[in-house]
């Protein structure tokens, strides 16, 4: 149905290097794609789609695609979309309304062209295209079988919309799989942000003072790769047990109003907002430089620092922001650094991430007259199988219980 991608896209070269660089190096989904595109489990599905629009997502488009899906897919970030691969998606023949760089109407606009064509299935990242779909109370929210949301930030909304009785289906916590946030959120991430970072600004991390807000599997995959490259790393968290953890973990650990006084760089990843604030902007240091790993750019308080300081762009993906003489350096207008000034999760991870949404698409697709409104986790049989097929392209093999060995684990008498 899809057939070759750079047949169909020599009017942009340099889109198709993109998506066919990284199709050659997600494994995992091309083995799904190759049963996708026998067995045709989404044939007839109407699936839409808002996700940071580049190459990797274009090899999760053509999954679907080859499933027999018509996919809708549109940006979950204003600024993360890259337009050579849109033109990529559109010639595979799929229908993409994002587009980089679009104001807040304009975004809000493109989720509600992916919700006006009756999608079946919903594939979210941060949770914006369900709430839409909701506050949009049209009938053909009847007609979703369900949903599949990619993200923390994402989950904790829909997790809170299934606490107030307002979910209007089933959702599939991709997030939480196994084979997605315990290497999506922490190798993902750990190595993502910080080729971020560095593409933006081009300065040395060892010897300086990183400051992690939020020590989740994010704020652990960034410290831990921090750590690596030679940083001081210090974490801020409001969780007590999260907190202790990283103190065992080696990193400082400290309030954000002492942190504010020491850091050097700082990097948000907890899900929240205001995590940096005025008064934290005025105790920093000169030349400090801020980042955002956290899914919504509200983690950093952008009008307070617009209030208190003149802004000028200095950089690509840089804005200088001069309060008295004191400069404060933002990345990514307080957006995710690592899809707004880089290509975001390196391609390995996010064949795992892509194979759990496809997975989760045909799971919803055969058993959705089986589920209720809630949030679900991932099948862990489903899950398992990708981590299986991930080793099985590493090369990998590991042991497997023998039937003695099996039944010893159900046995519980005292010596046997």
């Amino acid at each position: 149905m899809v057939g070759n991608i750079a047949s169909m896209c020599n009017r942009n070269e340099v889109g198709w290097q993109k998506v066919d660089w990284a199709k050659k190096r997600m494994k995992v989904i091309s083995i799904i794609r190759k049963d996708f595109k026998k067995e045709k489990p989404l044939e007839g599905i109407r699936v839409g789609m808002a996700m940071h629009v580049e190459a990797k997502t274009a090899v999760l488009v053509e999954t679907l695609m080859d499933g027999g899906a018509e996919v809708f897919l549109t940006g979950c970030n204003p600024l993360s979309t890259q337009d050579d691969v849109v033109d990529v998606i559109k010639n595979m023949g799929a229908h993409c309304f994002a587009k980089e760089g679009v104001n807040e109407e304009e975004y809000y606009g493109s989720l509600r062209k992916v919700a006006s064509h009756q999608p079946n299935i919903v594939i979210d990242d941060g949770g914006d295209l369900i709430f839409v779909l909701h506050n949009m109370r049209i009938p053909e929210c009847k007609m979703i079988f369900g949903a599949c949301e990619e993200t923390t930030t994402g989950i904790t909304r829909l997790r809170a919309m299934e606490r107030d009785g307002i979910l209007s289906f089933p959702v599939i916590a991709v997030n939480d799989a196994l084979t997605k946030h315990l290497f999506d959120n922490r190798y993902g991430t750990g190595q993502s942000a910080i080729d971020g970072i560095l593409r933006a600004t081009n300065i040395l991390l060892a010897g300086k003072t990183v400051v992690v807000a939020g020590y989740g599997w994010c704020g652990r995959g960034i410290a831990s790769r921090l750590s690596g490259m030679g940083a001081n790393v210090v974490v801020t968290e409001v969780d007590e047990i999260r907190a202790l953890e990283a103190v065992m973990d080696g990193y400082r650990v400290m309030s954000m109003e002492e942190a504010s006084e020491i850091g050097d760089i700082f990097i948000t990843a907890a899900g929240n907002r205001d995590v940096i604030r005025e008064e934290h902007f005025i105790s920093m240091k000169d030349g400090v430089v801020i980042a955002n790993s956290g899914h919504f750019n509200v983690e950093v308080d952008i009008e307070s620092l617009d209030r208190i300081a003149v802004a000028r762009r200095v950089r690509e993906n840089v804005v200088e922001y001069d309060i008295g003489g004191k400069k404060i350096y933002l990345l990514a207008e307080g957006r995710l650094v690592n899809l707004v000034a880089g290509d975001g999760h390196p391609i390995e991870i996010m064949d795992m991430s892509f194979s759990a949404q496809a997975s989760s698409v045909k799971y919803i697709v055969e058993n959705h007259d089986k589920l209720d409104n809630r949030v679900y986790m991932l099948p862990g049989e489903l899950d398992r199988k990708i981590a299986e097929l991930k080793l099985r392209s590493m090369g990998i093999k590991i042991d497997r219980l023998n039937s003695r060995q099996v039944e010893y684990l159900k046995e519980w008498r005292f010596g046997t």
